[in-house]
């Protein structure tokens, strides 16, 4: 098959099953993060009630208040609590993080690794 029919057959194919190449999410890049007490506490010191707010509560730690665990990664995307909202709107969606990531993250002190895609982010448990 030639180049062409290669281009060709790849269109047909994301037309035929709803994968247009202009709706392809495109990745960023990722961090690894350690979910750590403090992670689980707001700002101001209440106790935070989803997982979303304690991985957003995570990265104003990093960025805000330099309170880092030895595991976080430094991240380029959520440097503003401007970005920090639009990042807990993110992991909110479904598809972000399943149950069992949630539950983790809630009860837990979980290292997490965060794929930070344009419209979407995606957290999976390391251990």
């Amino acid at each position: 098959m030639t180049t062409k029919g290669i281009v060709a057959a790849s269109l047909v194919a994301s037309i035929v099953f709803g994968t247009g190449l202009a709706h392809a999410d495109q990745l960023l890049g990722t961090y690894v993060a350690r979910i750590s007490g403090k992670d689980h506490l707001a700002s101001d010191g209440y106790v935070l009630d989803s997982a979303a707010q304690v991985v957003r509560q995570d990265r104003a730690n990093v960025h805000r208040h330099i309170q880092t665990d030895e595991e976080d990664d430094i991240d380029d995307w959520f440097t503003t609590n401007a970005k920090r909202a639009r990042f807990e709107q993110l992991l909110n969606r479904s598809g972000a993080m399943n149950s069992a990531t949630r539950n983790a993250i809630l009860n837990g002190e979980p290292l997490i690794e965060v794929e930070v895609y344009r419209q979407s982010v995606r957290v999976r448990i390391l251990d």
